[in-house]
Protein backbone atom coordinates (compact mmCIF):
# COMPACT_ATOMS: atom_id res chain seq x y z
CA UNK A 1 0.00 0.00 0.00
CA UNK A 2 1.29 3.36 -0.94
CA UNK A 3 0.62 6.43 1.18
CA UNK A 4 -1.30 9.42 -0.13
CA UNK A 5 0.33 11.40 -2.91
CA UNK A 6 0.59 15.10 -2.16
CA UNK A 7 0.90 17.41 -5.15
CA UNK A 8 3.45 20.19 -4.70
CA UNK A 9 2.08 23.62 -3.86
CA UNK A 10 1.95 25.76 -6.97
CA UNK A 11 3.36 29.15 -6.02
CA UNK A 12 2.57 30.74 -9.38
CA UNK A 13 -1.12 31.61 -9.53
CA UNK A 14 -3.41 32.02 -12.55
CA UNK A 15 -5.60 35.10 -13.05
CA UNK A 16 -8.37 34.78 -15.64
CA UNK A 17 -10.48 37.64 -16.98
CA UNK A 18 -14.21 36.98 -17.11
CA UNK A 19 -16.47 38.20 -19.90
CA UNK A 20 -19.28 37.09 -22.21
CA UNK A 21 -17.31 34.00 -23.30
CA UNK A 22 -17.13 32.74 -19.71
CA UNK A 23 -20.91 33.07 -19.33
CA UNK A 24 -21.50 29.94 -21.40
CA UNK A 25 -22.59 26.80 -19.58
CA UNK A 26 -19.71 24.87 -18.06
CA UNK A 27 -16.97 27.41 -18.82
CA UNK A 28 -16.50 28.60 -15.23
CA UNK A 29 -16.37 25.03 -13.96
CA UNK A 30 -13.76 24.20 -16.59
CA UNK A 31 -11.67 27.25 -15.70
CA UNK A 32 -11.67 26.44 -12.00
CA UNK A 33 -10.97 22.77 -12.65
CA UNK A 34 -8.02 23.85 -14.83
CA UNK A 35 -6.52 25.76 -11.91
CA UNK A 36 -7.69 29.37 -12.05
CA UNK A 37 -6.93 31.02 -8.70
CA UNK A 38 -8.23 34.57 -9.28
CA UNK A 39 -10.96 35.89 -11.56
CA UNK A 40 -10.68 39.43 -12.90
CA UNK A 41 -13.77 41.57 -13.38
CA UNK A 42 -12.98 44.28 -15.93
CA UNK A 43 -14.93 47.40 -15.02
CA UNK A 44 -14.04 48.96 -18.38
CA UNK A 45 -16.88 46.88 -19.80
CA UNK A 46 -20.23 45.66 -18.55
CA UNK A 47 -22.86 46.91 -16.15
CA UNK A 48 -22.79 46.43 -12.36
CA UNK A 49 -25.38 43.67 -12.61
CA UNK A 50 -23.10 41.78 -15.05
CA UNK A 51 -20.22 41.81 -12.58
CA UNK A 52 -22.48 40.80 -9.70
CA UNK A 53 -23.96 37.90 -11.66
CA UNK A 54 -20.54 36.64 -12.73
CA UNK A 55 -19.10 36.82 -9.24
CA UNK A 56 -22.06 34.91 -7.78
CA UNK A 57 -21.51 32.24 -10.44
CA UNK A 58 -17.80 32.06 -9.57
CA UNK A 59 -18.51 31.60 -5.86
CA UNK A 60 -20.98 28.81 -6.63
CA UNK A 61 -18.59 27.05 -9.03
CA UNK A 62 -15.69 27.34 -6.59
CA UNK A 63 -17.80 25.76 -3.86
CA UNK A 64 -18.70 22.87 -6.15
CA UNK A 65 -15.00 22.23 -6.74
CA UNK A 66 -13.96 22.72 -3.12
CA UNK A 67 -11.73 25.61 -4.17
CA UNK A 68 -11.13 29.13 -2.93
CA UNK A 69 -11.10 31.54 -5.87
CA UNK A 70 -10.44 35.23 -5.26
CA UNK A 71 -12.08 38.08 -7.18
CA UNK A 72 -10.14 41.06 -8.56
CA UNK A 73 -12.11 44.15 -9.57
CA UNK A 74 -10.15 46.12 -12.17
CA UNK A 75 -11.00 49.83 -12.42
CA UNK A 76 -10.79 51.39 -15.87
CA UNK A 77 -8.75 54.44 -14.93
CA UNK A 78 -8.14 57.44 -17.18
CA UNK A 79 -7.79 55.67 -20.52
CA UNK A 80 -7.62 58.61 -22.94
CA UNK A 81 -9.34 58.02 -26.26
CA UNK A 82 -10.10 59.74 -29.53
CA UNK A 83 -13.77 60.33 -30.33
CA UNK A 84 -15.64 58.91 -33.33
CA UNK A 85 -15.46 59.21 -37.11
CA UNK A 86 -18.48 60.03 -39.24
CA UNK A 87 -17.65 56.99 -41.40
CA UNK A 88 -16.55 54.77 -38.51
CA UNK A 89 -12.90 54.59 -39.57
CA UNK A 90 -10.30 56.40 -41.69
CA UNK A 91 -6.86 55.68 -43.11
CA UNK A 92 -4.00 57.97 -42.13
CA UNK A 93 -1.07 58.23 -44.54
CA UNK A 94 2.52 58.78 -43.50
CA UNK A 95 3.43 62.45 -43.75
CA UNK A 96 -0.10 63.84 -43.78
CA UNK A 97 -1.39 66.46 -41.35
CA UNK A 98 -3.87 65.35 -38.69
CA UNK A 99 -5.53 67.40 -35.95
CA UNK A 100 -6.74 66.31 -32.52
CA UNK A 101 -9.52 68.83 -31.91
CA UNK A 102 -11.03 68.94 -28.44
CA UNK A 103 -13.78 71.31 -29.69
CA UNK A 104 -14.99 68.96 -32.43
CA UNK A 105 -18.36 67.25 -32.07
CA UNK A 106 -17.99 63.69 -30.87
CA UNK A 107 -19.12 61.97 -34.09
CA UNK A 108 -17.65 64.42 -36.63
CA UNK A 109 -14.16 62.99 -37.19
CA UNK A 110 -12.71 62.53 -40.68
CA UNK A 111 -9.35 61.79 -42.34
CA UNK A 112 -8.03 65.21 -41.30
CA UNK A 113 -9.19 65.61 -37.70
CA UNK A 114 -10.94 63.89 -34.82
CA UNK A 115 -12.21 64.82 -31.37
CA UNK A 116 -10.82 63.61 -28.06
CA UNK A 117 -12.40 62.81 -24.69
CA UNK A 118 -9.49 64.44 -22.80
CA UNK A 119 -10.18 68.19 -22.72
CA UNK A 120 -6.74 69.22 -21.42
CA UNK A 121 -4.65 67.34 -23.99
CA UNK A 122 -3.40 70.62 -25.47
CA UNK A 123 -1.99 71.58 -22.06
CA UNK A 124 -0.03 68.34 -21.70
CA UNK A 125 1.80 68.25 -25.05
CA UNK A 126 4.30 70.40 -26.92
CA UNK A 127 5.93 70.49 -30.34
CA UNK A 128 8.10 67.42 -30.86
CA UNK A 129 6.09 65.11 -28.60
CA UNK A 130 5.06 61.75 -30.03
CA UNK A 131 1.46 60.59 -29.58
CA UNK A 132 0.68 56.91 -30.02
CA UNK A 133 -2.76 55.77 -31.15
CA UNK A 134 -4.38 52.34 -30.97
CA UNK A 135 -1.79 50.78 -28.63
CA UNK A 136 1.11 52.20 -30.62
CA UNK A 137 0.03 51.05 -34.07
CA UNK A 138 -0.07 54.64 -35.33
CA UNK A 139 2.31 57.48 -34.43
CA UNK A 140 1.75 61.23 -34.61
CA UNK A 141 4.40 63.91 -34.09
CA UNK A 142 3.12 67.15 -32.57
CA UNK A 143 3.96 70.11 -34.82
CA UNK A 144 2.24 72.88 -32.88
CA UNK A 145 -0.41 73.42 -30.24
CA UNK A 146 -3.25 75.91 -30.73
CA UNK A 147 -5.59 75.06 -27.87
CA UNK A 148 -8.02 73.37 -28.04
CA UNK A 149 -6.34 71.83 -31.12
CA UNK A 150 -3.16 69.79 -31.40
CA UNK A 151 -1.68 69.81 -34.92
CA UNK A 152 0.36 66.74 -35.82
CA UNK A 153 2.09 64.98 -38.69
CA UNK A 154 1.53 61.24 -39.17
CA UNK A 155 4.83 59.37 -38.71
CA UNK A 156 3.37 55.86 -38.83
CA UNK A 157 0.05 55.57 -40.62
CA UNK A 158 -2.67 52.97 -40.91
CA UNK A 159 -6.34 52.39 -40.27
CA UNK A 160 -7.80 54.32 -37.34
CA UNK A 161 -11.28 53.59 -36.02
CA UNK A 162 -13.55 54.95 -33.31
CA UNK A 163 -12.55 55.36 -29.66
CA UNK A 164 -8.95 54.18 -29.94
CA UNK A 165 -6.59 54.99 -27.10
CA UNK A 166 -4.01 57.78 -26.99
CA UNK A 167 -0.67 57.52 -25.19
CA UNK A 168 2.16 60.02 -25.00
CA UNK A 169 5.54 58.45 -25.59
CA UNK A 170 7.52 58.81 -22.39
CA UNK A 171 4.40 59.65 -20.38
CA UNK A 172 3.33 63.03 -19.12
CA UNK A 173 -0.45 63.11 -19.50
CA UNK A 174 -1.83 64.57 -16.28
CA UNK A 175 -5.16 62.73 -16.06
CA UNK A 176 -6.05 61.69 -12.50
CA UNK A 177 -5.77 57.98 -11.73
CA UNK A 178 -9.31 57.81 -10.31
CA UNK A 179 -12.08 59.16 -12.54
CA UNK A 180 -15.71 59.73 -11.59
CA UNK A 181 -16.52 56.40 -13.23
CA UNK A 182 -13.83 54.69 -11.14
CA UNK A 183 -15.30 56.11 -7.94
CA UNK A 184 -18.72 54.73 -8.88
CA UNK A 185 -17.20 51.37 -9.85
CA UNK A 186 -15.30 51.28 -6.56
CA UNK A 187 -18.64 51.38 -4.75
CA UNK A 188 -19.93 48.59 -7.00
CA UNK A 189 -16.84 46.50 -6.25
CA UNK A 190 -17.44 46.90 -2.52
CA UNK A 191 -21.11 46.06 -2.93
CA UNK A 192 -20.54 42.82 -4.83
CA UNK A 193 -17.71 41.71 -2.53
CA UNK A 194 -14.46 41.64 -4.50
CA UNK A 195 -11.33 40.59 -2.63
CA UNK A 196 -8.89 42.88 -4.42
CA UNK A 197 -9.17 46.13 -6.34
CA UNK A 198 -6.80 47.06 -9.18
CA UNK A 199 -5.99 50.75 -9.66
CA UNK A 200 -5.13 51.64 -13.26
CA UNK A 201 -2.49 54.17 -14.35
CA UNK A 202 -1.17 55.30 -10.93
CA UNK A 203 1.63 57.85 -11.28
CA UNK A 204 2.70 57.82 -7.63
CA UNK A 205 1.91 56.32 -4.24
CA UNK A 206 -0.53 59.20 -3.67
CA UNK A 207 -2.92 57.64 -6.21
CA UNK A 208 -2.91 54.38 -4.27
CA UNK A 209 -3.36 56.21 -0.97
CA UNK A 210 -6.41 58.03 -2.36
CA UNK A 211 -8.00 54.72 -3.31
CA UNK A 212 -7.28 53.36 0.17
CA UNK A 213 -8.85 56.45 1.75
CA UNK A 214 -12.00 55.97 -0.33
CA UNK A 215 -12.19 52.34 0.77
CA UNK A 216 -11.64 53.38 4.38
CA UNK A 217 -14.48 55.89 4.19
CA UNK A 218 -16.70 52.98 3.14
CA UNK A 219 -15.43 50.86 6.04
CA UNK A 220 -13.59 48.45 3.75
CA UNK A 221 -10.06 47.06 3.80
CA UNK A 222 -9.87 45.49 0.35
CA UNK A 223 -6.38 44.69 -0.93
CA UNK A 224 -5.07 47.07 -3.60
CA UNK A 225 -3.24 46.09 -6.78
CA UNK A 226 -1.23 48.82 -8.52
CA UNK A 227 -1.24 48.44 -12.30
CA UNK A 228 2.13 49.70 -13.48
CA UNK A 229 1.38 51.11 -16.94
CA UNK A 230 2.57 54.73 -16.92
CA UNK A 231 6.08 55.86 -17.74
CA UNK A 232 6.05 58.10 -14.67
CA UNK A 233 5.59 55.07 -12.39
CA UNK A 234 8.93 53.60 -13.49
CA UNK A 235 10.82 56.84 -14.14
CA UNK A 236 12.89 56.51 -10.97
CA UNK A 237 13.44 53.76 -8.38
CA UNK A 238 11.94 55.72 -5.49
CA UNK A 239 8.60 56.31 -7.22
CA UNK A 240 8.28 52.64 -8.17
CA UNK A 241 9.17 51.44 -4.67
CA UNK A 242 6.71 53.87 -3.09
CA UNK A 243 3.89 52.60 -5.34
CA UNK A 244 4.75 48.99 -4.51
CA UNK A 245 4.83 49.70 -0.77
CA UNK A 246 1.42 51.41 -0.99
CA UNK A 247 -0.13 48.25 -2.49
CA UNK A 248 -0.73 44.63 -1.58
CA UNK A 249 0.29 43.56 -5.09
CA UNK A 250 1.40 45.05 -8.39
CA UNK A 251 0.49 44.20 -11.96
CA UNK A 252 2.91 44.66 -14.84
CA UNK A 253 0.40 45.94 -17.41
CA UNK A 254 2.60 45.36 -20.42
CA UNK A 255 0.21 46.78 -23.02
CA UNK A 256 0.03 50.45 -22.06
CA UNK A 257 3.43 50.39 -20.35
CA UNK A 258 5.07 49.08 -23.51
CA UNK A 259 3.40 51.79 -25.57
CA UNK A 260 4.65 54.54 -23.24
CA UNK A 261 8.24 53.39 -22.73
CA UNK A 262 8.76 51.37 -25.93
CA UNK A 263 9.06 47.63 -26.49
CA UNK A 264 12.85 47.79 -26.38
CA UNK A 265 12.72 48.94 -22.75
CA UNK A 266 9.78 46.83 -21.65
CA UNK A 267 11.49 43.53 -20.85
CA UNK A 268 14.14 45.11 -18.66
CA UNK A 269 11.59 47.27 -16.84
CA UNK A 270 9.29 44.27 -16.36
CA UNK A 271 12.11 42.33 -14.72
CA UNK A 272 12.94 45.29 -12.49
CA UNK A 273 9.31 45.63 -11.33
CA UNK A 274 9.13 41.92 -10.53
CA UNK A 275 12.44 42.02 -8.66
CA UNK A 276 11.43 45.05 -6.59
CA UNK A 277 8.03 43.53 -5.76
CA UNK A 278 9.70 40.34 -4.54
CA UNK A 279 12.24 42.31 -2.52
CA UNK A 280 9.46 44.34 -0.90
CA UNK A 281 7.40 41.18 -0.24
CA UNK A 282 4.51 42.02 -2.55
CA UNK A 283 2.72 39.72 -4.95
CA UNK A 284 3.26 40.55 -8.62
CA UNK A 285 1.11 39.80 -11.65
CA UNK A 286 2.42 39.82 -15.21
CA UNK A 287 -0.39 40.64 -17.61
CA UNK A 288 -1.40 41.40 -21.20
CA UNK A 289 -1.60 38.84 -24.01
CA UNK A 290 -0.10 35.99 -21.98
CA UNK A 291 -2.18 33.35 -23.79
CA UNK A 292 -2.06 35.08 -27.18
CA UNK A 293 1.73 35.17 -27.00
CA UNK A 294 1.74 31.37 -26.54
CA UNK A 295 -0.27 30.56 -29.68
CA UNK A 296 2.97 29.95 -31.52
CA UNK A 297 5.38 29.52 -28.61
CA UNK A 298 5.55 27.17 -25.60
CA UNK A 299 6.31 30.02 -23.18
CA UNK A 300 4.73 33.48 -22.82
Amino acid sequence: MHGPVHAPIRRTKIVATLGPASDRDGVLDALIAAGVDVVRLNFSHGAPEDHRRRLVAVREAAERHGRTVAALGDLQGPKIRIARFAEGAVHLDEGQAFVLDMSLERDAGDAHRVGCDYPTLAEDVAAGDVLLLDDGRLELVVERVEAPRVHTTVRVGGKLSNNKGINKQGGGLSAAALTDKDRADLKTAIDIGVDYLAISFPRSAADMQLARELLGEAGQDIGLVAKIERAEAVADPETLDDIIRASEAVMVARGDLGVEIGDAQLIGVQKRIIQRARTLNRAVITATQMMESMIGAPLP
